[in-house]
């Protein structure tokens, strides 16, 4: 999130929407976003409806959910994804931008 964050603005350019998926419950989400003053969308999936959908991994001995980030256009169809084996393991900013403008 904290990479996102670092270039919320460019992604606005590009009129892209960030959404953060997250186990957390809405009242913990909703304190949380307020309290960092998140520039994007947080949805909060405590029961992994949204991580079953984009088969996104648990993985209980690397303390939950593993990475996942997706591009999706404006037609609902999803044009990138990259599943993480580990909590360091996600796409440079620089790497989704590059997709978002080549979508246009």
């Amino acid at each position: 999130m904290a990479q996102l964050r670092q270039d919320a603005e460019k992604f606005n350019a590009l009129n892209a929407k960030v959404v953060v998926v997250g186990p957390e419950n809405k009242r913990a989400f909703k304190r949380y976003w307020a309290e960092k003053m998140m520039p994007f969308i947080g949805l909060p999936d405590p029961t992994y409806g949204v991580l079953k959908l984009f088969g996104q991994e648990v993985n209980i001995f690397k303390f939950g959910r593993m990475p996942a980030q997706a591009v999706i256009d404006k037609a609902g169809v999803v044009r990138y994804v990259h599943y993480g084996n580990s909590m360091s393991d996600i796409p440079p900013n620089e790497d989704l931008l590059e997709i978002l403008a080549e979508l246009g």
